[in-house]
């Protein structure tokens, strides 16, 4: 029975990774197969295999999560706060179910199966949103890329999570070309240009900023070479670039009354630049107000705190009602810790993010994953929705198991 369970566990695993971006369709299932693996882990898993949990930034991780626990309880609102800790619960308890598919190898094969899952659903997506948008043209009659509202509608997820889903895919088969000829050589590159000029076309701009901020990480990894130096400085002339282009195309003044109903709306809903802008003012006027804490004040209490905000400081009326109606959060992971959670859970993520970049930084794949949780935490609450706590996991999962990849590696030299 066991050896039978330890042959589906992996697949189920695969399973999950594959179908997350469908979430929207078929809700229930993400969770059905999450209970498989909780309920046949106990079946399957070894004591040695808790073994490769032993890692700092897993320990450091993990007593995030318990200070999280703590506080809410001891501060009375463990049920409010308890709707984003399950998610981030969901994050390392992904680490922990994967510990059984673990293979004893090298840093890559660590990951191979998940890998795989991987690259297979962002082509998924990228099919299902691209057939979307050909019938969404064909009813309309026009075709319009980029910030069009025809490519909002017809992506299969938000764009943020879809570009972070690209992204994993271009580094995942980065990771996977041989540097001798091999068949699936051309498989990686061709999936590499198809997700890259999807992200393009679909206008995410944080994961275009994503991609230049991996170019220039790549060019400290393997020989050095006269002509890296050129890319890298490309790489932050472009990225330096393309941050005044948001800039000055979100500060465009927009006269939307006279403009349809229909526009209006999705002008106001893409318009993410001037949505944090005013969302970060709000949190840094809230700090500001209520000083210096150790604990904060929860996270359905800032939330409650960012609408008397709102309802305050924003003297457009529709503007007003919008952010209220969608009771916009902090866009900021490093900013909802410290607001809900306080200066301590800050500080130990932070402490998590450190550390986890000293035991990887030698190796490009967990550095570039790093990079990717530090960039998308700073304009996203990634653990208030649960297709970020799978990506999150992600990142988790790989970050751990180069993390002990590399400390066996040091047991084994001395």
């Amino acid at each position: 029975m066991r050896i039978l369970l330890a042959a589906i566990y992996p697949y189920v695993f695969l399973l999950l990774y594959l179908i997350i971006p469908f979430d929207n369709y078929i809700r229930a299932l993400p969770n059905i197969l999450l209970a498989i693996l909780v309920i046949t882990f106990p079946f399957i898993v070894k004591k040695r295999d808790f073994r490769k949990l032993k890692s700092l930034p897993f320990a450091i991780f993990l007593s995030l999560i318990v200070f999280l626990l703590l506080n809410s309880l001891i501060s009375g609102r463990f049920e409010e706060d308890f709707n984003v800790i399950k998610k981030i619960l969901i994050a390392i308890g992904l680490v922990v179910l994967y510990i059984p598919v673990i293979e004893d190898s090298s840093a890559g094969g660590r990951t191979e199966k998940i890998n795989s899952a991987i690259i297979f659903s962002s082509l998924a997506a990228i099919i299902y949103s691209v057939y979307n948008f050909v019938l969404i043209t064909h009813v309309d009659g026009n075709f319009a890329l980029g910030e069009s509202p025809q490519v909002i509608e017809a992506l299969l997820i938000d764009r943020l999570y879809l570009g972070l889903l690209s992204t994993f895919s271009i580094l995942i088969s980065l990771r996977s070309i041989k540097r001798t000829y091999h068949p699936n050589n051309t498989y990686y590159l061709a999936n590499i240009f198809i997700n890259a000029l999807f992200i393009i076309l679909m206008a995410s701009k944080i994961a275009m900023v994503a991609l230049l901020v991996l170019i220039l990480i790549r060019q400290f990894y393997g020989k050095r070479k006269i002509w890296k130096f050129g890319i890298a400085t490309l790489s932050v002339v472009a990225i330096v670039g393309l941050f005044f282009l948001i800039r000055s195309y979100n500060n465009r003044q927009l006269e939307t009354e006279n403009l349809p109903q229909i526009t209006t709306g999705f002008l106001e809903s893409s318009m993410t630049y001037e949505l944090r802008s005013v969302v970060w003012q709000c949190a840094t006027n809230i700090i500001e107000k209520e000083g210096f804490s150790w604990t904060g004040s929860g996270f359905l209490a800032t939330e409650d705190k960012l609408l008397d905000c709102y309802s305050e400081t924003i003297t457009n009326a529709k503007k007003r009602n919008s952010f209220i109606e969608e009771k916009f959060n902090t866009h900021s992971q490093f900013l909802d810790f410290y607001l809900s959670a306080g200066f301590i859970a800050l500080i130990l993520f932070l402490v998590f993010i450190l550390v986890s970049f000293i035991s990887v930084r030698k190796q490009f794949l967990p550095t570039a994953l790093l990079s990717l949780l530090i960039l998308y935490c700073a304009v996203e609450n990634v653990f208030h929705r649960q297709i970020g706590a799978y990506y999150i996991g992600f990142i988790l999962i790989v970050l751990m198991t180069s993390a002990k990849s590399n400390q066996n590696n040091r047991i084994n030299e001395m």
